[in-house]
């Protein structure tokens, strides 16, 4: 495994399944609820941050008894390049979840039957993706995993998988307008919930409403704004 898939692998793993498997499976407090910052999604305009941040929020929930090494997601899986970024680095993760009613599961026969229905693709890290039509070596446009450890659908043993939630990713830059993708993701994890008879969810556990859908397409407009490319001057007559 070269040590960009490792990268990605950490950055994915660690941000988005660490924290989901940590929320998910954590009882709520009195008072819980209310939306909290982000941690990865709310970098200032232009940073850019490099997937170090497993790591640290493996340190941070150091005292849940949680070891990176149980994240690794499908570190050991033969290799499949569908969905597979280029480049590592990220600026931004917007996440959605689609989790089983109470007392329920999402069973893995299931959520692949239903995957193929809403048109995603299964491929690098044993996770699926939705890419973009007829350019799948542009990258994912948005990615799912299972929140159960280690995040992956390993078709060997999908009979016996069972998992509170599945949680939809857009790690931005992303092969097309941050906009655009969103567009993409939500109606597909809207169309899994139907299929999976779930509850679509923000990156907070909160019930996505139309309020917080609307945040975020303005956060992702001005993200989109900020990424335009100049315009082009003309060269000054004489």
């Amino acid at each position: 495994m070269d040590s960009t898939v490792l990268r990605v692998g950490i950055a994915i793993a660690g941000v988005l399944l660490l924290a989901a498997i940590y929320f998910f499976g954590r009882p709520r407090k009195p008072g819980q609820g209310r939306r909290v910052a982000d941690p990865v999604a709310r970098a200032e305009p232009g940073e850019r941050i490099e997937p170090t941040l497993g790591a640290q929020l493996e340190q941070e929930l150091a005292g849940e008894g949680t070891t990176q090494s149980e994240f690794d997601l499908a570190s050991d899986a033969p290799s499949n390049d569908l969905g597979r970024r280029d480049d590592a680095s990220f600026e931004k993760i917007v996440t959605l979840y689609v989790a089983a009613r109470a007392g329920n599961v999402l069973r893995g026969s299931d959520i692949v039957v239903a995957a193929e229905k809403a048109g995603l693709t299964y491929g690098h890290m044993q996770i699926f993706h939705r890419l973009v039509e007829g350019h799948p070596e542009r990258g994912p446009v948005f990615s799912v995993a299972s929140i159960k450890k280690p995040g992956s659908f390993d078709m060997a043993t999908i009979q016996e998988l069972e998992t509170p939630a599945i949680a939809f990713f857009l790690t931005l830059p992303a092969p097309m307008t941050a906009l655009d993708a969103w567009e993409k993701m939500l109606p597909t994890a809207q169309r899994m919930a139907e299929l999976l008879d779930g509850v679509v969810l923000d990156e907070s556990r909160n019930a996505l409403g139309r309020q917080r859908v609307a945040h975020i397409r303005d956060e992702l407009r001005a993200y989109d704004r900020q990424h335009e490319a100049p315009p082009l001057t003309k060269p000054a007559r004489w």
